[in-house]
């Protein structure tokens, strides 16, 4: 092949575009995803063959962890707050220089524990608790979440917000540390303000130089305020840190004072960690060693700042060097090699020769050379380079390939490019939350309008409703007239699918009050809307024919979210949901018990709830309707129907148009003419879908 002039290859000059383009990228790091997963097996070689000094655990700290052993033996979940004060002030006794808690304590205890607890935390002292940062979605500080007053007054805090440098892949491997966080109260990370009271000193931090200073310890952090994480090597065997430097926190709890010697000389003069370590937690995160307990991972932030911080980026000379020089012999070796075979194997050498010495100073050095931007410029760039002899040698094929392409779907190509097995058949069975609403009424609304007056209020209304779903992340399964199906829980995996449906529909509700305020002043019908939820197994996928499929959910679980939302009508309420809802809901939503009833077509009783508002943010009007209204229903429970006529007609003096109360009034004066029979069990029975 004849040889062009430079000034003709242009896949030569996209070469240096690309890798002038990879050298702010180093700096910027906006692809840092990719770039953690070659620290990820940098890690572990470390671990396995990095200085001995750097692949084991600081001495100084210790853990106290709670288990799935240790919850099966405590038979109560979470651990409460006495108990804490009990491990800690036993740590204390044991010579524990500083109990720091990894349990978040931000909501007052419900069983009046804060005071006896922050009693205690007082007493032995030095103790760390844990706090939040919050930030919004620009990753801006909004403030922090500190413990409950009293105990925020007798401790100190550090927040526990370590995140991942990618928003796709969560992994975590550095501590960051805000500059803006430092100025507020405790505003230093909880790994920090250990190592502070470990130390007695207050740490310090100079922005423009990025020093950050804990006593005689002097880490330098990079760009982004941040330093990475040294994790220490495992012995052969130990899946995690805590099995070989810890304790169950039963046996603190459990400990004579004939053990405490033995004990003492565990946790004298350390940084003892209170963490839980349980699944139910979910308190554990991706890094480059694997899956590793929150608390764990503040060991090894710990022992990373005893360590002066050994891992520390190359400079960004250091950095530029390197890229300018691989992309030199890059260049020049596919200038000058016209054999294909041998320039594969030499850009293949430079390839190795590359991330062998970036991964030998990172494991022997702890030096950090940013890899993936180089190798991602010098892939391309290869590829570049080879581009026209690839068009040359290979037209006649991609000739044939064009050719067959036109045979093919669009629609079909792309559903099976991007995931084949979304083109099969059935689903999958997992909890979830379903939803449906319809407006009531709206047959005979439907007449009084022409049909495009109907379909532009039908398109405002579920346009209104189906954003209220999108800001919760729900899925809407289908419409169906005026009705709305939707669900939360797949296709993404959502722990608090039922808080989120609840949220979605009391938000639904206080937009349809400005909707109505609206349509009255429009002169147009008003519409009122009834919401069913139920949480449950459900079946949920790919549904239907070879020729047309839909994502939907099936079940039993959603039948009785259908039925929640007709049930509605027998208590003049507009959203009701399931006492399998209310389970997960009940600490988030302000709910009232309208009753236990059967549903048409199914024998067990459920008892059913209206949602009213998020936690704590009722009306004082309705909180007094909700106390005298519970107090009537269970004078009603207790067959006393005469006396619960007058506690719900009380009730009806705080809202006069109550509708549960105005049906349990009638229902009352039904049982006083036909009582129900001796072994009344206060079941509702409905004899019709609603």
């Amino acid at each position: 092949m004849k040889k062009q002039a430079l000034s003709q290859r242009w896949d030569i000059w996209l070469t240096i575009v690309l890798f002038l383009i990879a050298i702010p990228l180093e700096y910027k790091e906006p692809f840092s995803f990719i770039e953690d997963q070659t620290l990820s097996f940098r890690q572990l070689l470390r671990m396995e063959y990095g200085p001995a000094e750097h692949t084991k655990l600081n001495d100084d700290i210790f853990i106290v962890n709670t288990d799935e052993q240790f919850f099966k033996e405590y038979k109560s979940f979470p651990l409460r707050r006495t108990d804490i004060a009990q491990i800690t002030s036993t740590l204390r006794k044991l010579g524990a220089k500083v109990v720091a808690v990894d349990l978040l304590m931000d909501f007052p205890s419900s069983y009046g524990e804060d005071e006896p607890t922050a009693e205690v935390f007082k007493e032995v002292g030095n103790v760390l608790v844990v706090s939040q940062g919050r930030f919004n979605r620009n990753n801006e500080f909004t403030g922090l979440n500190y413990p409950t007053p009293v105990l925020q007054e007798v401790t100190k805090s550090g927040y526990t917000n370590i995140s991942s440098s990618s928003s796709l892949v969560t992994m975590l491997s550095r501590l960051n540390l805000f500059p803006q966080i430092i100025h507020e109260k405790d505003g230093w990370p909880f790994a920090v303000q250990a190592l502070a009271m470990f130390k007695g000193v207050e740490p310090s931090f100079d922005e423009k130089s990025r020093l950050l200073t804990i006593g005689d310890i002097k880490i330098q952090l990079d760009q982004f305020n941040s330093f990475y994480i040294d994790f220490p090597k495992l012995p052969h065997g130990a899946r995690f840190l805590s099995e070989i430097r810890g304790l169950s926190a039963m046996e603190i709890l459990q400990l004579d004072e004939n053990e405490y010697e033995d004990y003492a000389a565990l946790v004298k003069g350390k940084i003892v960690l209170v963490g839980d370590t349980s699944e139910v937690s979910h308190d554990w995160f991706d890094t480059p060693v694997g899956m590793v307990y929150g608390v764990e991972i503040i060991a090894d932030t710990i022992s990373t700042l005893m360590a002066q911080g050994p891992l520390m980026p190359a400079s960004f000379t250091a950095e530029v060097i390197s890229a300018l020089l691989f992309m030199f012999v890059l260049v020049n070796v596919n200038l000058w090699l016209a054999h294909p075979g041998f320039r594969a194997i030499l850009v293949a050498s430079l390839f190795a020769t590359f991330i062998g010495y970036t991964t030998w100073a990172y494991v022997h050095s702890g030096v950090i050379y940013s890899m993936s931007y180089v190798l991602l410029a010098g892939f391309l760039s290869y590829l570049v380079i080879n581009l026209k002899e690839y068009l040359a040698e290979r037209n006649q094929k991609a000739m044939i390939k064009d050719t067959f392409g036109h045979y093919l779907s669009p629609k079909v190509v792309e559903i099976l490019v991007k995931d084949p097995s979304k083109l099969q058949l059935g689903g999958q069975q997992r909890e979830m939350t379903a939803y449906f609403s319809d407006v009531a009424g709206f047959s005979s609304i439907s007449e009084k309008l022409t049909p495009g007056e109907l379909v532009q209020l039908l398109n405002e209304y579920l346009t209104e409703m189906c954003n209220i779903i999108a800001d919760q992340e729900g899925t809407v399964d289908k419409f169906e007239g005026d009705a709305i199906i939707a669900f939360w829980g797949a296709p993404l995996d959502q722990p608090d699918h039922a808080i989120r449906a609840c949220h979605a529909s009391i938000d639904m509700q206080n937009l349809m009050v400005n909707m109505r305020k609206q349509l009255q002043e429009a002169g147009r019908p008003l519409l009122n809307v009834r919401m069913g939820i139920n949480t449950g197994p459900m079946v949920v996928g790919n549904m239907g024919s070879k020729q047309r499929m839909d994502y939907t959910i099936m079940g039993d679980a959603v039948n009785l979210a259908a039925r929640l939302e007709g049930a509605n009508k027998f208590y003049s309420t507009y959203t009701m949901i399931s006492e399998f809802t209310h389970n997960h809901v009940k600490d988030a939503i302000e709910c009232r018990e309208l009753d236990t009833v059967r549903v048409v077509g199914k024998k067990e009783p459920i008892t059913i709830y209206e949602v009213l508002q998020r936690k704590g943010q009722m009306q004082s009007r309705d909180e007094d309707l909700m106390a005298a209204y519970h107090k009537a229903l269970e004078i009603y429970k207790g067959r006393d129907f005469k006396a619960a006529m007058a506690a719900f007609e009380k009730a009806l003096q705080i809202v006069e148009n109550d509708g549960p109360s105005l049906t349990y009034l009638d229902r009352c004066k039904l049982y006083m003419e036909s009582p129900p029979a001796d072994d009344w069990d206060g079941v509702f029975n409905f004899t019709s879908k609603g």
